[in-house]
């Protein structure tokens, strides 16, 4: 066990992304598993067959909504073709009322952006097909650990003591249901996520609301971060339609973000895996300041992965052990 710990630091000091990625390789493995597994026990068909059906009916649907919304969504992209760049320049005018405004429209130039010979252009292009590899890695690390989940729990329990795998099977047993349960509770504070702003949208009047609400949901995987980007469409959206409605959509993300992030997820992700809410904010800070956004991202499930392993190991099989065994001693 020291060597394997002392494997896994080495590993997080040099190459912490590696580690990043295989565990939401295995995230996506427990939603591919859960899903199919479902399937399976209602249809009485083979699991894989029923990872494989679970998988198609979700490509199916992404590729329903997006058709479903493709002409809106272009309709939308020409209105705002016409109207953002009108409304750019109203706020340069007024920024160029003021010197710190001039000041502030020196550095965002396109010269300054390009950061001379195209520094940061090519860091995105450069950071956009590295997100996109790494996500095509997880999920294929998903599926092969969803397809053959045995494989890889002998492997495990191998390299531990004949004396320990009982207890280190129940550990991983406990484990996968943690993170199961976790991922239950993520579908469903996005969904709500998504309901909520869908509807906020739609009060207020901006087009596309659904679609927008879909995003806002996907988005709210990534804690802080993955709302503000959902806001950007929704916020250009409402632009075309007016100053006053931009406000609202801003007002609108705001809200269900503030009840997304201090009410709704601490509160599923207590009842469903018993995390405290303190513990979900302190990880996702630590989280994203060491290892960035993809950090941010998975600091929830890695906490909660963190607690059970703690708990199963060093409190149950240690700390109480050797409390009862004081309790025994005259």
């Amino acid at each position: 066990m020291v060597v394997l710990a002392a494997l896994l630091i080495l590993i997080l000091l040099i190459a912490p992304d590696v580690l990043l990625v295989i565990f939401a390789g295995l995230l996506f493995g427990v939603f591919f598993s859960g899903g199919g597994s479902w399937i399976a026990d209602r249809t009485g068909i083979g699991r894989g067959w029923g990872i494989g059906l679970f998988i198609l009916l979700v490509v199916l649907a992404l590729t329903g909504i997006m058709l479903a919304f493709a002409p809106l969504v272009v309709d939308q992209f020409e209105k705002l073709s016409q109207q953002v760049p009108e409304a750019f320049d109203q706020v340069r005018d007024r920024l160029e009322e003021y010197s710190w405004g001039e000041k502030l429209l020196e550095r965002i130039t396109p010269g300054a952006l390009m950061d001379g010979g195209g520094g940061t252009a090519a860091g995105a292009v450069s950071a956009t097909f590295g997100a996109l590899g790494n996500f095509v890695i997880m999920l294929f690390i998903g599926l092969y650990v969803a397809l053959a989940p045995q494989t890889y729990r002998k492997g495990l329990l191998a390299l531990l003591a004949p004396s320990l795998r009982t207890d280190g099977a129940a550990i991983l047993d406990k484990a996968a249901a943690t993170l199961g349960n976790w991922l239950v509770a993520q579908l469903m504070a996005m969904t709500i996520v998504g309901v909520l702003t869908w509807l906020g949208l739609w009060l207020i009047g901006v087009p596309l609301a659904p679609i927008l609400g879909l995003i806002a949901a996907l988005l709210a995987f990534i804690p802080n971060i993955g709302p503000i980007i959902a806001a950007v469409p929704a916020v250009l959206l409402g632009l075309s339609e007016g100053p006053s409605t931009a406000l609202m959509v801003i007002g609108v993300y705001v809200a269900v973000q503030t009840l997304e992030s201090y009410v709704i997820t601490p509160l599923i992700q207590q009842e469903r895996v018993s995390l405290p809410p303190a513990l979900i904010i302190s990880s996702q800070l630590l989280m994203g300041i060491l290892f960035g956004l993809l950090g941010l991202a998975l600091a929830t499930p890695l906490a909660a992965l963190s607690l059970t392993l703690v708990t199963e190991t060093y409190v149950r099989r240690y700390l109480d052990r050797e409390n009862g065994s004081e309790r025994q001693d005259p």
